[in-house]
């Protein structure tokens, strides 16, 4: 594989198993080397020790709630003292509780908010100013369909990708200027197991092809920008 992101450092939040993993060992397999996190300390320790064997790439961990800010910069500090620097943030750490709003309760909304959106916040604050002094840098922040196209049981699941959304176009606009570069990337239906069926499913989305697009979201020259990736899968289920 061509490795084109040699000498560039990434955090992936949500990096140990599904789209966070694929797009972790992408970027690994491409030359940088990788910080991921994960909520529990024997799943990112189990992660790292198989990514590092199956790419031989550089690639540390530590366990850390995305809506807690006191973690993020526990990751942050992490990638600070192995790496010296940050050029390439993806936000994917996300959860999904999907009921009515009469059945939402307070705390799966907070949950859900917080992973998905405030995490995502709290993470590109710490990453903005480590980018700037490196002269730019890439916020990757992965979103959903959900995030245009609200349904029925999704309250607080669409909620959280709609805002997600409009941060990321707000911060690309923020500081696109100051060399730094802002992707939302909007998946349909992915193969893994978000949802009670979705790893088995074969018509879905793999999380290697979210992980190739956001090799080619990374790839395009300086004075290009794609700021935003719909991906859905061919050839949907039939309702």
């Amino acid at each position: 594989m061509d490795r084109f992101l040699e000498g560039k450092f990434a955090i992936v939040t949500g990096g140990t198993r599904g789209i966070g993993r694929a797009i972790s060992e992408a970027l690994l397999r491409s030359g940088a080397a990788v910080a991921i996190c994960g909520r529990w300390e024997q799943s990112v320790s189990r992660a790292v020790d198989e990514m590092a064997a199956a790419t031989r790439g550089r690639v540390i961990g530590r366990a850390a709630d995305v809506a807690s800010p006191g973690d993020v910069a526990s990751l942050f500090r992490l990638a600070d003292e192995q790496f010296g620097g940050l050029d390439i943030l993806v936000n994917n750490a996300g959860i999904g509780v999907f009921a009515s709003v009469a059945d939402t309760t307070i705390d799966q909304w907070r949950q859900t908010i917080g992973a998905n959106l405030d995490g995502a916040f709290y993470c590109s604050r710490e990453a903005l100013p480590r980018m700037l002094k490196r002269g730019g840098g890439f916020v990757v922040n992965i979103s959903s369909l959900a995030g245009k196209n609200p349904f029925a049981g999704g309250g607080s699941y669409n909620a959280s990708k709609f805002g997600l959304n409009g941060f990321s176009e707000a911060m690309m606009l923020d500081h696109r200027y100051e060399g730094v570069r802002v992707c939302a990337i909007l998946p349909g239906s992915v193969a893994t197991d978000f949802s009670a069926q979705g790893a088995t499913a074969d018509w879905k989305i793999a999380p290697e092809d979210i992980a190739e697009v956001v090799l080619m979201v990374l790839r395009m020259p300086q004075r290009t920008l794609i700021s935003r990736v719909e991906i859905r899968p061919a050839k949907p289920r039939k309702t």
